[in-house]
This record gives structure tokens, C-alpha cells and sequence, in this order.
């Protein structure tokens, strides 16, 4: 098939383009108008930018190559403006991108019209030569690097150009829809295109031609499967039909991972697409037992006494490059397996849920039988005659440390992303909160304007002590309310965050409590967010540390 790049003959294609995209995409609601300029990208774009766009739009973005702190303080000094305003404009704006790329355009207008300068560079050479040497200069030398650039390019070029170096690129598309794009232009169902792409791939113009064979097979035998997501329950589980025809399993709060032997190697890759295998040498030891050519998808819990420990403790070994012994004695972990995507080299995923549950069972058992000490186990099953009967077995999810219920149609195969239909969440009622608000701050982005992100607190004795931020959860009308008390009640101002007058009393909802030395409190809660405004309470009316002191020992009793 011939390669998109091939399509429309570009006769010049340059960082304009893809800031043409990013515009196109970021002013569109549409769907279908998404992929449609995705398509007009990709059709037309040289393999070598092509390679770069998708990238940076499926979200495999470089590490930071320059701070917006920095940007921020040099751009102060190319236009000549008082530190203040420009703060107030980032107050105003709430994108640092936006403002240095708005306040240097009236100087670098009259750059670019007293030059000889051509059009801008390709994307690849944008990268190449402006993106990826910036984090390996000295202060000075980027400077240097970046003013040149301010100059040269236009005002949304600068903007987007600013979003790429320090990491901050989003625009408003999701991975599926790019998949999806790519996948129309090669002529290969979605989830064919979203395989392809998952996992790490080098940005190169060959391996983005690869993308458009119609038998195209990655040679890295490390690459993972795209994870297979499951929707919240919109209603009652007897909708769904007769029970025996579901699997009910724990829901976990751990992460989510997959475990792969090819090769003669073994990876562990978790939802993110984050491989982690040194991380958890006790996985790494489980994909060592099992046979060539086998991939299991499972949660990766802290596991000690037959029974998972809060997310807490396994948080300390999220973000680190391996572990020691004393963290691995402190904070254990165990594979919970809950499928079989790979057995003997061959895709399993087409496979109905009830044949590859039967696979992975007696997979699991002569990995146990053989090594007692490995730390697998499949995710049990619940059994219960009728949706009834599993809705009063629910109820002991916070007992074992779970959310709820996962719901599986035993004839499901593993499908690509979130699916309605075959995998279901029956999460448990969260618990709840009421608490005052007793500091603002701005939102960023469309919210940049108006005070959405609060603080609250609970009372301990005559104090107002706090417990948790949360930003969601209110309607537009009700965001507007909040922001104009902010602005009637500020007491003091602690740079962008306002103190309040404590009048305020919100429902907060949150799946989780537990310790925490880093809280005043010594409480934290886990996915805090508003369930509703409590107009109908005084300040007094809120709870106390000492209710949630009990909630966490209920918690962890």
C-alpha cells in the first residue's frame, strides 16, 4: 500500500503545518471533523514529520527541555514589561505557553518582517534542532537558543512551540481518535492500528511507513497489548440478564499490568504504557516461570498476610528506576492475574472470557505447584445465585480493600480500550464528607478566570484543619456562585491562592482514607471530589477529625 506521505505531494512542509493541526483540532467539537484534519495531516505530512505529530499526539512527549519558570523570566526581559503585569496576565490567562507567546509577538513581528528568514523548519528539524539540544546547553546557550526561535516563528507556532518543550503538549483529541485516523488512512480495523502502537516505538520515518502494510508485525517482541477498559454500571446489574452469564470478580485498587515472556526476555508493562519490570522484581520472576510466547494481564497490588494493602503503600514504588531490600520487605507486591491475552506465541484475545479464565487458572496452579514462593494468583471469582445475592456480597468490599464488583460476559473477547456491553465496574457508594472551604485558587486552561480549585477543612476542636483539594464536581452556575464569594471574602493572599472567610460547607465524596505524615491532618484522602454544595449547613455543621480518625480505623480494622 502506498505510504500517506505519498498521497499529496507537499511542497513545503514546516512547524506551520502541524501548528495548523493543532489549531484545527483544539477549535473543533466534532468528532468527525478530529479525524477528518488527523486524516488531511496524515495523508500529506513526510514520513519524518508524520512520525513526530503522531507522537506528540498519542502523548509519547519528551522529557521537559526547558522550564516555563525560565521562559517565563526571559521573556520578561526581551519585552520589556514589569514582572507584575505579566503575572496578572497569567492570572488572567492561566497558560504561562499562551502569555510569553502573546507578549514577545509585537517584537518578533518586526523581526520576522525585516528578515530574509524562509519558512520555518520541518517538524522533525524543529525537534532536532530546537527541541532536543535545549536540555543539554548551559543557561546562556538556551537562552540564546530560545529567543532566536521567539523571533522566527509566528505567534500560535511560538505557543505550540512553548507547549513541546516543557512538556505541556495536550490539544483536544484522545489517542482513539488518532488511532483511529491512521488506521482509516492504512485501510486496518482500529484495534489492529491501536497494537501497532502501543508500547515504546522509535520516531522514525521507517518505522511510520511500517504502520500503512497491511501485514505489518512489530519485531519488538517487548511490545504489549492495548489494555481492555471497562464502563461504570449505568443501572441496575439485572439489566444485564441472567447472572450465569457474567463473571463476577473484586475490583482491586492497585495498578493495572501486564506481564510478557518472548524472546527469551520478560517485561512488565503497566496501563500507561510504562515499563516497569525492575521495579517489580517479583513480577519479573513470575514472567521467568512462565512458558515462551505467554502474556497475562492482571493488577499489581501490595500484598502481605493472604491480603492487599492500602494504594498508599504501594505508591512508595511508583516513579523509581529499581527497588531495595528494605522497600521490598516494606512494601510487597503480588500479581492479581486476571487474563490471558498470549498463550504458546498465539493472540488469545479472541478467545471467549470463559476459555482463556480456564487457560490462565491452570497456568497460574503449575506455576504455584512448581514455585510456592512466586507471588501470582488468579483474581478470585464471586459466586452468587442471583444479582440480589452479589449485590449483599458487595458489601464486604471494603473489608477485603476493594472498590466493588468487576462484571464480565463470560463469551466477551479482549477487546481494545472501553467497549459498553462486556465489561462492566459495580463500584461500592463512596464515602462522604462535610467539610468548609477555606482557600481558592484559580483554575488553568477555559477555568483560568475564575477560582474552581479549593482547599477544605474539617473542624479538630475549635480549629479548622485540612483535608483534602478537590477542583470537580460543581455545575457552570454553581462555579460562577463560588468564584464571585471568593472574590467578596478573600482574607489574605498566599501568591495565586486566596484565603477565604470559612462559610462554605461542600459534600465531598472519595473512594478512600488513610494515614499520611505529609497532611497536618494526618489523614488523606484518595479522589476527593465535590458531590455537592451543603446550602442547607452552617460552618459548625461540618465534620470532624475525629469522625474521620474513626473512619480510618474502621477502614483499616
Amino acid at each position: 500500500m502506498t505510504t500517506p506521505s505519498l498521497l499529496i505531494s507537499p511542497i513545503s512542509f514546516t512547524m506551520q503545518r502541524f501548528t495548523q493541526l493543532f489549531t484545527e483540532l483544539d477549535e473543533s467539537n466534532r468528532t468527525n471533523d478530529k479525524v477528518a484534519a488527523l486524516e488531511r495531516y496524515f495523508r500529506s505530512a513526510p514520513a519524518e514529520d508524520a512520525v513526530w505529530g503522531l507522537a506528540f499526539l498519542m502523548g509519547n512527549r519528551q522529557q521537559r527541555a526547558v522550564s516555563s519558570t525560565k521562559l517565563r523570566n526571559w521573556a520578561v526581559t526581551e519585552s520589556g514589561l514589569p514582572d507584575w503585569l505579566v503575572d496578572e496576565c497569567y492570572h488572567a490567562t492561566g497558560d504561562s505557553a499562551e502569555v510569553i507567546a502573546l507578549l514577545l509577538e509585537e517584537a518578533a513581528a518586526q523581526t520576522r518582517a525585516g528578515s530574509q528568514h524562509p519558512d520555518t523548519l520541518p517538524l522533525h528539524r524543529m525537534v532536532a534542532e530546537r527541541i532536543a539540544p535545549l536540555a543539554k546547553l548551559t543557561e546562556a546557550e538556551q537562552r540564546a537558543l530560545v529567543v532566536q526561535t521567539w523571533h522566527e516563528l509566528t505567534l500560535q507556532e511560538r505557543f505550540v512551540w512553548h507547549k513541546l518543550i516543557t512538556g505541556g503538549f495536550r490539544v483536544g483529541v484522545s489517542r482513539t481518535l488518532v488511532i483511529r485516523a491512521v488506521a482509516n488512512i492504512a485501510g486496518v480495523p482500529d484495534a489492529v492500528m491501536a497494537h501497532r502502537l502501543t508500547g515504546t516505538w522509535p520516531t522514525t520515518a521507517d518505522f511510520y511507513r511500517t504502520l500503512f502494510t497491511q501485514d505489518a508485525t512489530r519485531s519488538d517482541h517487548s511490545q504489549p497489548y492495548p489494555f481492555c477498559l471497562a464502563y461504570q454500571l449505568e443501572g441496575p446489574p439485572d439489566a444485564l440478564g441472567a447472572i450465569d452469564n457474567w463473571q463476577i470478580e473484586w475490583k482491586w485498587d492497585g495498578i493495572r499490568a501486564q506481564v510478557i515472556h518472548r524472546g527469551g526476555e520478560v517485561m512488565v508493562w503497566t496501563r500507561g504504557e510504562e515499563m516497569v519490570t525492575d521495579v517489580y522484581p517479583e513480577l519479573r520472576a513470575i514472567g521467568a516461570a512462565l512458558p515462551p510466547g505467554t502474556v497475562l494481564d492482571g493488577e499489581i497490588l501490595a500484598w502481605q498476610e493472604g491480603k492487599p494493602l492500602p494504594f498508599m503503600v504501594l505508591q512508595r514504588r511508583l516513579g523509581r528506576k529499581a527497588v531495595n531490600a528494605k522497600l521490598l520487605r516494606e512494601a510487597p507486591v503480588q500479581l492479581i492475574a486476571y487474563d490471558l491475552l498470549e498463550w504458546a506465541g498465539e493472540d488469545w484475545r479472541v478467545q471467549p472470557l470463559r476459555k482463556r479464565r480456564r487457560q490462565l487458572e491452570q497456568i497460574v496452579a503449575e506455576l504455584q505447584e512448581r514455585d510456592p514462593t512466586l507471588a501470582v494468583q488468579v483474581s478470585p471469582t464471586v459466586q452468587a445465585a442471583t444479582w440480589a445475592d452479589a449485590a449483599t456480597l458487595r458489601e464486604q468490599s471494603r473489608e477485603r480493600n476493594a472498590e466493588g464488583f468487576m462484571l464480565k460476559r463470560l463469551a466477551s473477547t479482549y477487546q481494545v480500550g472501553r467497549k459498553k456491553g462486556d465489561w462492566w465496574k459495580w463500584k461500592i457508594d463512596p464515602f462522604t464528607v462535610d467539610a468548609v472551604m477555606i482557600y481558592a485558587q484559580r483554575g488553568s486552561g477555559k477555568r483560568a478566570s475564575l477560582y474552581t480549585d479549593y482547599t477544605f477543612a474539617v473542624w479538630d476542636g475549635s480549629e479548622l484543619v485540612p483535608v483534602a483539594k478537590a477542583y470537580s464536581g460543581l455545575t457552570d452556575e454553581e462555579i460562577r456562585a463560588v468564584d464571585a464569594f471568593v472574590r467578596r471574602n478573600t482574607n489574605e493572599r498566599f501568591g495565586p491562592v486566596r484565603s477565604v472567610t470559612p462559610t462554605l460547607v461542600m459534600e465531598l465524596a472519595f473512594e478512600g482514607i488513610q494515614q499520611s505524615t505529609r497532611h497536618k491532618s494526618g489523614i488523606a484522602l484518595r479522589f476527593p471530589r465535590i458531590a455537592r454544595w451543603r446550602k442547607d449547613k452552617q460552618p459548625a455543621d461540618a465534620d470532624t477529625l475525629d469522625s474521620l480518625r474513626d473512619l480510618l480505623n474502621l477502614a483499616n480494622s
